[in-house]
């Protein structure tokens, strides 16, 4: 089975920018074929899928963060990443790249 590992989460200001990385391991010969996805969760709230990317490149985002995050993969590393740029404190939250469990990374964008 597919384990998942997030990084790259930190602390920055409004308009600033972070580069998320997803680390699978356990399952290096189905990597290419598994559509990866981002996921965040806010304090209180339910965790919310952000973004996804196909096996064929195929990307699709949630509207709040079209045209601000960018989803990407390598399959060479088992690693998909997500480009978050003009970052707004509506973003802070966890990010995963699991819809349940994992670790996840901490992203807070201050105003």
């Amino acid at each position: 089975q597919v384990q998942f590992v997030e990084s790259g989460g930190g602390l920055v200001q409004s308009g600033g920018s972070l580069r998320l990385s997803c680390v699978a391991s356990g399952g290096r010969y189905f990597f290419p074929l598994l559509a990866l996805a981002w996921y965040r969760q806010s304090p209180g709230k339910q965790r919310e899928w952000v973004a996804t990317i196909e096996r064929d490149g195929t990307e699709t985002y949630t509207n709040s963060v079209k045209g601000r995050f960018t989803i990407s993969r390598d399959n060479a590393k088992n690693t998909a990443y997500l480009q978050m740029n003009s970052l707004k404190p509506d973003d802070t939250a966890v990010y995963y790249c699991t819809p349940s469990g994992g670790q996840g990374t901490q992203v807070t964008v201050s105003s």
